[in-house]
């Protein structure tokens, strides 16, 4: 699957002093609120239905769940675009030693010591792996964490944070990241399209539960963080079940 390269787009919620050159006037504290009430706008007019029910579903577990310290911890951006309703997947790229290497997976990465907290982790993983630069006001919600269930892999606790744009961005892709493409949410709403495969680990084959799509075969930690969204779809959405 080719690799998509463009401009990427810069929806950034930067302070006034990142957004202006030297010499001409800030924007006033006010005129910078009205922008972002703008992004949201435009971000809340873009949701179907459905994510907007599920923006209320999540909202009151926004960032509640604390982050315990004997894990490492990661973040990854479910980044979802509308016309349909799309989530933007990556396959990445072949690197030996690499646990993950050419898996399907979201963007992210673990957290960094200069991350605010796991939200700027996945904000920041977004904009190095695939281009598009986020503001904060772009989260719908946080799904709940998730852990591997491999021994032989890092203890690393994964927070999926879900983040709608208005319309899907041209993307630019870094070299960990062999391709993108948008995965419609109906897609993965067809009972058909979850399903047990086999897989090779560690030499061995494992039957494990995966989303086949037409792009790819999805499993692990990535299918566990999709399962859980569908499952929030389809309890906002009874009628998609």
């Amino acid at each position: 699957m080719p690799g998509v390269r463009a401009r990427a787009l810069d929806v950034s919620d930067r302070a006034p002093s990142d957004r202006y050159n030297a010499g001409q006037p800030e924007p006033t504290a006010p005129r910078f609120r009205r922008r972002v009430l703008r992004r949201q706008l435009r971000i809340t007019l873009a949701l179907s239905g459905r994510l907007l029910r599920l923006r209320e579903r999540l909202a009151p577990a926004l960032l509640a769940a604390d982050e315990d310290s004997a894990l490492l911890w990661a973040a990854v951006a479910l980044i979802v675009a509308p016309s349909p309703d799309a989530i933007l997947l990556i396959q990445r790229a072949e690197r030996p030693g690499d646990p993950w290497s050419g898996h399907m997976a979201l963007p992210g990465g673990r957290r960094d010591p200069e991350d605010d907290d796991l939200l700027a982790t996945a904000l920041r993983e977004a904009r190095e792996e695939v281009g598009i630069s986020l503001p904060r006001e772009t989260m719908l919600g946080a799904l709940a964490d998730v852990v591997p269930r491999t021994p032989t892999l890092p203890p690393i606790a994964v927070r999926p944070f879900l983040l709608a744009l208005p319309s899907r961005p041209s993307l630019v892709l870094n070299p960990e990241v062999a391709a993108a493409t948008w995965v419609s949410v109906d897609e993965l709403l067809r009972p058909e399209a979850h399903q047990q495969v086999s897989v090779e680990i560690q030499g061995g084959s494992r039957k494990v539960w995966a989303y086949v799509l037409g792009t790819g075969v999805v499993w692990g930690m990535t299918e566990r963080i999709l399962s859980t969204f569908v499952e929030h779809i389809r309890h906002v959405c009874p009628e998609e079940s």
